[in-house]
């Protein structure tokens, strides 16, 4: 593969600690309790608005009270993830082949702030976040937008995520998916072209 469409939460970068940590304090303040890893593999398998859901449907609250508590904790915890180990060296392969990385994450324009903390800002040829009216994924929007804008050849790219519906997105694009399991917690349902579970693994895709 030539251009790589990335994830950012769980694929190139470590956010979950802090993500699972505001989970628990906006439920907590609710007067609820749910643990760290039930939160953690309700995010990894499904999605921080599963975990809202799942949550507000056990204590009966609205789900937008628990994601208004959210969003306001998490960015004051989540200060400056830690890129995975191998995130760099991919992306420099990339670049150093002549192939582009983008990156789709429905995070907000902090998480271009992130990518720089953490030193990677330089790899990336294009971004879309969440302050770009995109639907979610799966949806292909935001995937076509980028592949459409830069003239990618579709045979040549590939979305790499950490959830079946990164994957599922890629395949909506009709591109390439590769799942990024770092922990084997997804039951994969997306059909993946490639299942890692450390990011080295997919330099030898890399041409």
């Amino acid at each position: 593969m030539h251009d790589f469409i990335w994830d950012l939460d769980g694929t190139l970068l470590n956010t979950y600690p802090a993500m699972v940590a505001a989970f628990q304090q906006a439920v907590r303040v609710l007067g609820g309790q749910v643990s760290a890893d039930e939160t953690y593999q309700l995010m990894r398998q499904h999605s921080v608005g599963m975990a809202e859901r799942t949550l507000a449907e056990r204590y009966g609250w609205d789900w937008q009270a628990i994601r208004a508590g959210y969003q306001q904790v998490e960015p004051t915890l989540q200060v400056a993830p830690n890129a995975f180990a191998g995130a760099e060296q991919v992306l420099a392969k990339v670049q150093a082949v002549g192939g582009h990385n983008y990156l789709m994450t429905h995070r907000g324009t902090s998480a271009l702030t992130y990518l720089q903390r953490a030193h990677l800002t330089t790899y990336f040829t294009d971004f879309v976040t969440a302050a770009q009216p995109f639907p979610r994924k799966p949806d292909p929007a935001a995937l076509n937008y980028l592949l459409t804008k830069h003239q990618v050849d579709r045979s040549q790219a590939v979305m790499v995520g950490d959830r079946n519906l990164d994957i599922d997105a890629g395949h909506n694009a009709k591109i390439a998916g590769y799942l990024f399991d770092v922990d084997h917690l997804i039951t994969v349902t997306s059909h993946p072209e490639l299942q890692v579970d450390q990011l080295t693994a997919l330099l030898p895709r890399i041409k």
